[in-house]
């Protein structure tokens, strides 16, 4: 029979209390309990068989003779207390009894049969007796059997401190075992068991029995703290290394920047400084070199250097960048002198008088486009329109563009207005293809087709009519949008304003070639026959009556709604515009006041 029971002084587990659970890490024998009163008949409870047969880690046989009496000596005498009330009426049966008194008593062994329990709340006995057997350094954990067999003597068991009562506590009460300095340290949970370092060997980094232990000293160290000290010492000395660490890494880093960004510089700075340049403003050989869209000052450096008019790409790109507005040199035709230094072609190509293009403005007629072609061309007057009149179905129109009879120019209307790169060899011909196939383009990418049908009209053909119509009537932009909804109101059919018919001096000016505002009366000008003649027929004239831009196309499609079927501009900002003719006589009365301030 095993008894349970427990002093005033915290206590490990045992390894067979079935309240505590599984116990097989104390290394303890368990001692034998001793109520303090005399209970009578005790409660009997299975013990748990053995959980660890592992000869290292588990119990030890109660087989061997060394184990086989081992607590012979071991007895202590019950107290008697004639009270009733400690008295337990009840029996059970199978059970052993105890002695009263005597210690010569021999113990028999422990049965698997159960153990005996006090009717007062358990509790665990100190384990008492040698904590580890000498010999062959098995652990005791008290969960084996008792095999009976002969006793031995244990030559400890009379002299272990551990086996004896304290002579000053109450019968039956558990000794303290932890309170002296000798006293074996508390048993620890399973898995913090570690093995004592040997004496003399030094920890070393990393270890884990190093760490645990400093751990331990963290936790358990003295109130001033001196269980730290190595911990607290290496985290300064790992804080410091590290530290210094940092700071080197640093300033590796900001040497690599900075050497290498020293080195790029004086790279870059040698290669372009040597490279080669001519001297001077070039000599009298001079070649035209067109700079493409989005070039680089590289690859302008690069066409430069294939013309003969720089000695090195580098060279003009070093001096571009040393120039404020070096990056600012547009794309376009130049004529530049060979053998020019590269500060000298620079400083010219900045120069727009130096692109050798050809830039036509919004409205401008074909016959002055000619005009302007052979001067640029330095080709004798009328050469260009001799070219135009003769090669206009080889330069590109597209099919709806020369669809009446009537028409002067088919070229009118689609010399479009932008500006046009020209070389040195560029011929009237080739220059007037570029300006066809602009405008064809152009008027592609605003639907001219599905436009003209939106607007009620004819063919595209018309729709460019009427926006070289709105081009040359409006004399302001802002003015465009109710330019074009007065056109489109006079070209009403049932139109009892104006009958149909357009009235524009613009008209009268395209067929006698000038731009005045005295085109005569309107008796006169009722009398010109010509089919673009808007005082004599009705509708729009035979053809476009110049060449567009395309804000005047945009309002040819898109024009302000109003009832509008007169206007007239009094002046830049003012142009009045009215519904009837009464309203527009007063309007042009107002004109005329403002024509002779002007001094026109």
């Amino acid at each position: 029979m095993t008894e349970y029971g427990r002093g005033r002084t915290p206590e490990p587990w045992h390894p067979e209390d079935p309240l505590y659970g599984d116990q097989g890490w104390t290394g303890h024998p368990v001692q034998q309990g001793q109520t303090p009163y005399d209970t009578g008949a005790q409660e009997q409870y299975q013990q748990q068989p053995p959980q660890h047969p592992d000869p290292q880690t588990g119990p030890p046989s109660y087989a061997d003779p060394q184990y086989r009496q081992q607590y012979a000596q071991q007895q202590y005498p019950q107290a008697q207390y004639p009270d009733p009330q400690y008295q337990d009426p009840q029996q059970y049966p199978n059970q052993q009894q105890y002695p009263q008194q005597g210690y010569p008593q021999q113990q028999p062994a422990q049965q698997q049969g159960g153990q005996q329990l006090p009717p007062q709340q358990p509790h665990q006995q100190q384990p008492q007796g040698p904590q580890q057997p000498y010999g062959d350094q098995v652990w005791d954990t008290g969960q084996g059997q008792y095999v009976p067999g002969p006793a031995t003597v244990d030559p400890y068991a009379g002299v272990d401190p551990y086996t004896q009562q304290n002579a000053g506590a109450y019968p039956g009460e558990a000794p303290d075992l932890y309170s002296t300095p000798d006293a074996y340290p508390p048993p620890r949970p399973p898995g913090r068991r570690h093995l004592e370092p040997e004496p003399g060997a030094e920890a070393q980094d990393g270890d884990l029995l190093t760490e645990e232990r400093e751990e331990e000293d963290v936790a358990g160290g003295d109130p001033d703290g001196s269980g730290g000290g190595r911990r607290s010492g290496r985290s300064k000395d790992t804080t410091k290394r590290s530290g210094a660490a940092c700071l080197i890494a640093a300033l590796v880093i900001v040497g690599v920047v900075g050497g290498g960004g020293y080195y790029g510089y004086t790279y870059l700075k040698g290669k372009f400084s040597s490279a080669a340049d001519f001297a001077g403003t070039g000599n009298d050989e001079t070649v035209d070199v067109e700079i493409p869209k989005n070039a680089g000052l590289m690859l302008m450096g690069q066409l430069l250097k294939k013309a003969g008019v720089v000695a090195s790409a580098e060279a003009f790109a070093a001096a571009a960048e040393a120039n404020p507005k070096g990056k600012s040199i547009q794309p376009g035709v130049y004529s530049l002198k060979k053998e020019m230094s590269a500060r000298s072609a620079v400083e010219i190509m900045l120069d727009p008088s130096a692109l050798n293009v050809l830039t036509i403005p919004e409205g401008k007629r074909n016959f002055e486009i000619y005009t302007l072609i052979d001067k640029k061309l330095s080709l004798k007057p009328g050469t260009t329109k001799d070219v135009a009149t003769k090669e206009s179905k080889n330069l590109g129109l597209p099919d709806w563009a020369n669809s009446n009879k009537d028409i002067k120019d088919p070229l009118e209307g689609f010399l479009y207005p932008a500006r046009y790169d020209l070389g040195k060899d560029m011929k009237p011909e080739a220059l007037l293809k570029q300006m066809v196939a602009k405008a064809s383009q152009e008027y592609a990418n605003a639907d001219v087709k599905g436009q003209a049908t939106k607007m009620g009209l004819k063919n595209p053909l018309e729709l460019v009519t009427v926006a070289s119509l709105v081009q040359a009537e409006g004399k302001y932009q802002h003015d465009f949008d109710k330019i074009s909804r007065v056109v489109y109101n006079r070209l009403k059919p049932g139109n009892t304003e104006t009958n149909g018919l357009l009235d524009f001096d613009s008209t009268i000016n395209y067929i006698k070639g000038q731009s005045t505002l005295d085109v005569g009366s309107v008796k006169e000008l009722r009398q010109i026959a010509d089919p673009y003649n808007t005082y004599k027929i009705v509708g729009l004239p035979a053809g476009p009556i110049s060449n567009p831009g395309a804000d005047a196309l945009k309002a040819a499609t898109n024009p302000e709604p109003g009832p509008w079927y007169y206007f007239v501009s009094v002046n830049e900002n003012k142009t009045l515009f009215a519904v009837t003719n009464d309203e527009h006589n007063v309007n042009v009365e107002e004109y005329e006041r403002e024509r002779k301030k002007s001094g026109q």
